[in-house]
């Protein structure tokens, strides 16, 4: 396992990380098959595991922080998240100082911990003052409550107006964003968002670096019956006839080089310097183990020029 610093912060987290999202607690409601993933995870290496609050409504946090409490606690990196909804009280979703403070009580209790590692700010709340949110952010940080935090899905300008407000009034800066990035979706993080984030020292830690399965190759004959997202409108724009279509061209550049689809999309996305971490999701034992293997993987600039003549910048 390959390990990268957060940003320009001293803390090293997993190139591969492991997710929560539409997995435990929701997919998976069984506790022993979660276990077997998240325990081959950390058997190859995997120190960074990510939640956030309004997964399956908490189940998820509450399944993985019941495995998670088995191993040491210094040598983990757990995140989660807040924003979204998490009750019908008018105060109950944003980031007001409210809420955070009431989010990062409820998450701390499920996942069974003391202290986050990173806290997200899942959205950006354009009805609370942005520095009320810098200000909370920092206070939790000074409390020992998280070490450190960071943003998700914010514009570049969000983010650079958040670093602004922290440095101008001696507060917390984030030191992470979490981005969609994937092969099937790069154009606004490498047009938009890396630009600022790589100025400010600020890491990335994308989320579905596999195109929500599609680059894997499992959409090649059309929807997969139980897949996880099939079923829904998420992800519908990476399921696409065309995107589809490039996947298939990608099988030959993977069988080039002896590798998965799988493994080709992860290494892909951890080429780029300014990406700390690719987050996934798994299901199965198989698909854990499978992800594992795009840690460490080098592509040579031919490769990559191969790659963009089929998933170029939009």
């Amino acid at each position: 396992m390959e390990y990268r610093r957060l940003g320009g912060s001293g803390m090293k987290i997993s190139s591969i990380s492991l997710g929560g999202w539409t997995t435990f607690g929701g997919s998976i409601e069984d506790a022993k098959l979660a276990e077997r993933i998240i325990d081959i995870a950390h058997e190859g290496g995997v120190n960074f595991f990510d939640q956030a609050d309004v997964y399956s409504g908490g189940e998820s946090e509450k399944m993985m922080g019941a495995i998670l409490k088995k191993f040491d606690r210094d040598n983990l990196v757990i995140s989660s998240k807040c924003y979204w909804p998490f009750s019908d009280d008018v105060n109950g979703r944003g980031l007001s100082r409210k809420h955070i403070m009431q989010s990062i009580e409820g998450s701390l209790k499920r996942l069974q911990t003391d202290y986050l590692d990173i806290y997200f700010c899942h959205r950006y709340d354009t009805e609370t003052p942005l520095e009320e949110t810098v200000n909370a952010m920092t206070d939790l940080v000074r409390q020992g409550r998280i070490l450190y935090w960071g943003t998700s899905e914010w514009s570049g300008a969000q983010i650079a107006d958040a670093v602004g407000i922290a440095k101008a009034n001696g507060l917390v800066a984030p030191v992470t964003e979490q981005p969609q990035y994937s092969l099937a979706h790069r154009t606004r993080v490498e047009t938009e968002i890396l630009p600022v984030t790589e100025k400010h020292g600020i890491g990335l830690v994308c989320w579905s670096p596999l195109g929500m399965g599609v680059l894997t190759g499992k959409f090649d004959a059309g929807e997969v019956e139980g897949a996880r997202l099939s079923s829904t409108k998420i992800g519908q724009d990476l399921r696409t006839p065309e995107i589809i279509e490039k996947v298939r061209q990608l099988k030959q550049v993977a069988d080039e080089l002896g590798i998965s689809r799988t493994t080709l999309a992860l290494a892909w996305v951890l080429r780029q310097p300014g990406v700390s971490s690719a987050i996934v999701g798994a299901t199965k034992e198989a698909q854990i183990t499978e992800n594992l293997k795009g840690s460490g993987v080098k592509l040579e600039a031919a490769v990559l020029e191969k790659i963009d003549g089929i998933f170029g910048l939009k």
